[in-house]
């Protein structure tokens, strides 16, 4: 059997390439950099941290709902995660609609409530990890509760209290955690991004790589956070190579999710046969916490730029 792929293949990839660098183009964040005043520059950054905190709680809701009831939510501790996490979406979609310059009380205790919960999260799923015969190995790692899981939901609370903060600086060189306000976002940002990406590589090193594309979150992500922290630790100056990759990254996850569906299809009886496929298949959630922290860190970029030092 010939291993030549049949035309019609070739030029339904050449057409996605093309609608990819069309939405590219089109959609993503930060691809017009448009100059916002100084006074009004931080709170915008404020607004995009809001939203990106309401994105990534949106897959962490979706996750936890869904592997808890398949965990038949055994623990009583179990329902804490959708609860939380649907707080923490409500008040990241208040936040990115929000164009005060002080800090909503009630935003800020609802992220610093997820931030706790994903730590105490992280415990409970370390522990599960442990108690698991052969203890902390790679098959227990691979199959036991996902340690990413209730991290990201400490990280969408720590990019919602950022973004709080940040309302309540100055409008000229703002600062958090005792330096300037773009260098600490970054440094999150990053961070953020390249702990995804590794929780990214253990899931698609479990599944061997099978698809080409599985190589996409596990290389460029890592190449835009490294990008991103360079570019926060250095003298501030445009960094259009961060920003690119930034934007791609924004669009792995997009592309991720499709990818996804088109896993979960795959599986006997496809999206008919969802309420066992969506278990079965690729978790859906996990590509548009990519295009969360993307977004976080193309508006940390734009703050920093702005700074002196």
């Amino acid at each position: 059997m010939s291993n030549n792929r049949p035309p019609w293949t070739t030029l339904a990839c050449a057409a996605a390439g093309v609608a990819a660098a069309a939405v590219l183009a089109r959609y993503a964040p930060g691809v017009r950099r448009q100059r916002i005043p100084a006074r009004r520059l931080h709170i915008e950054t404020s607004r995009a941290f809001n939203r990106s905190s309401a994105l990534l709680a949106c897959s962490v809701l979706t996750d936890s709902a869904m592997e808890h009831y398949r965990g038949s939510f055994s623990n009583p501790a179990m329902y804490v995660p959708p609860v939380v996490a649907t707080c923490s979406l409500l008040a990241g979609l208040h936040g990115g609609a929000d164009r005060n310059a002080q800090t909503h009380a009630m935003r800020h205790a609802i992220y610093w409530g997820a931030a706790l919960t994903g730590v105490a999260g992280t415990g409970f799923h370390i522990y599960n990890v442990m108690k698991r015969p052969g203890g902390w190995s790679w098959n227990n790692l691979f199959y036991a509760a996902p340690l990413g899981a209730p991290m990201a939901l400490l990280l969408s609370g720590a990019l919602g209290a950022a973004a709080e903060r940040l309302r309540n600086q100055p409008a000229r060189s703002p600062r958090l955690l005792g330096m300037p306000a773009g260098k600490a976002l970054g440094l999150l940002s990053g961070i953020g991004l390249a702990g995804n990406a590794g929780e990214a590589a253990l899931l698609h090193f479990r599944g061997s790589f099978q698809h080409k594309a599985m190589y996409a979150p596990v290389s460029v992500p890592p190449a835009a956070a490294a990008l991103l922290l360079h570019a926060t630790l250095t003298k501030p100056r445009p960094r259009w190579l961060a920003r690119v990759a930034l934007q791609l990254t924004w669009l792995i996850g997009w592309l991720g999710a499709a990818f996804h569906i088109r896993g979960v299809a795959r599986h006997h009886g496809g999206w008919r046969n969802w309420s066992q496929n969506i278990y079965n298949g690729p978790p859906l959630p996990a590509p548009p916490s990519f295009s969360a922290l993307a977004l976080a860190g193309l508006a940390a970029l734009r703050l920093r730029e702005s700074e002196r030092r």
